[in-house]
């Protein structure tokens, strides 16, 4: 069975065909610029190793941008399939699914509504991950579709975890409350941290660090808690996003600057965070680049992003009554061995003990980075978004 991965943006759309015989990545690319200017398609065949780098094609909608994936997966060159006939299901990642979903489900009429009606809680997302969908069900019409939602993980939290302490009328009326993200990640890695363990009743707290960054406190392969709320804006301080911070403090900039709510909605999700800061960049390379030449400011924004991490590790820690494993993954918890260690510092009294050596080996794949005596261990885990994502589609529509 193949299962082709969809990840629709409102102007980019990446893919993934994937063989659920052996759970193998057979293609997968992503357009980029879709409907503005220069559009972009790259793609790459895993099984002959061809690629297609960068290339201006013209996209003016995401149907076209759809229509160029099903032929280039066809193309006699490059393609991995004889027809579209071999694609038996795709797979869909959507943002948010509010209250509604708590797992994945077969895509119908019902669930398209579902979707468009909690759109308001995910404005830059739902919309075009809906619009994926749509699409798909027009161009391949006889295929089932499976929404992958990046909430439904986080929903086994408790009142007390995701509940806000505003007048209960707007957690009923208008279901404002922390729904979390990120899912997908935190469920394959939690997962495949409780098979290292060989304990699936583990404490695990996952941190997914990349210029999106969540965290999460798993026991017994459910969330008890994590780090971001109804929105992705809130939690640790991430590349452009502020992360937790006083809502007054918001106010207060929006008075004196004389901002309007869209303004210091932008300010607050594109314009702070690390960028904010240190002002020059929100890539983690570009910051530890100006901390080697002495940029204050990038220590300063390195030094509160690692610090916001250990803290939420350590309510994570009290939140579970304990923690058996701490996970990293994203593009920073994968690549950044200095980060690892900073946040690390300083945990030994939870029994953890840092392979610093280890740490800084560039070793591919799943690595354990604490020493053999430790009572928490530490992994690096690579995480698999888009295999979760077939793995569901695949259990939903075999």
């Amino acid at each position: 069975m193949k299962v082709l991965v969809i990840n629709s943006g409102s102007s980019s759309l990446k893919f993934e065909l994937v063989d659920m015989t052996n759970e193998k990545t057979l293609a997968k690319g992503i357009c980029e610029r879709i409907g503005i200017a220069d559009p972009i398609f790259t793609y790459k065949n895993l099984v002959k190793g061809t690629k297609i780098d960068k290339q201006q094609v013209p996209m003016e909608d995401h149907s076209v941008a759809i229509d160029l994936v099903l032929k280039t997966l066809q193309d006699k060159e490059n393609g991995v399939i004889s027809g579209v006939d071999e694609i038996d299901a795709i797979g869909h990642r959507v943002v948010h699914g509010g209250e509604y979903y708590d797992d994945s489900v077969v895509v119908d009429d019902q669930v398209i509504k579902n979707l468009e009606e909690v759109a308001a809680l995910a404005p830059l997302h739902n919309p075009a991950n809906i619009m994926g969908i749509k699409v798909m069900r027009k161009l391949l019409p006889d295929k089932k579709n499976v929404v992958v939602f990046d909430t439904a993980f986080h929903q086994s939290m408790k009142p007390e975890a995701y509940m806000y302490a505003l007048p209960y009328e707007d957690y009923k009326e208008l279901k404002v409350r922390k729904y979390g993200f990120h899912g997908t990640s935190h469920k394959y890695v939690s997962e495949t941290v409780a098979e290292l363990l060989g304990k699936k009743d583990a404490k695990i707290i996952v941190c997914h660090l990349g210029n999106g960054a969540s965290i999460s406190a798993v026991k017994n392969g459910k969330v008890v808690d994590t780090s971001m709320g109804m929105t992705p804006l809130a939690g640790i301080m991430m590349g452009t996003r502020t992360g937790d911070t006083d809502p007054a403090a918001a106010f207060y900039v929006m008075e004196k600057r004389g901002l309007s709510l869209k303004e210091i909605d932008t300010r607050m999700n594109k314009k702070s965070g690390i960028l904010g800061v240190y002002g020059k960049s929100s890539d983690f390379r570009d910051l530890e680049e100006g901390m080697e030449a002495g940029d204050e400011r990038a220590k300063l924004a390195y030094d509160m992003f690692c610090y916001r991490v250990k803290l939420y590790i350590g309510a994570y820690a009290a939140a579970m009554d304990g923690v058996d494993a701490i996970a990293f993954t994203g593009g920073i918890g994968e690549n950044g061995a200095d980060p690892r260690e900073t946040i690390c510092e300083g945990l030994g009294y939870l029994g953890l003990k840092f392979d610093n050596a280890k740490n800084k080996e560039r070793i591919s794949g799943n690595v354990e980075l604490s020493t053999p005596d430790s009572k928490v261990k530490v992994y690096k885990i690579e995480t698999a978004e888009e295999l979760v994502i077939a793995r569901d589609t695949y259990r939903l529509t075999k």
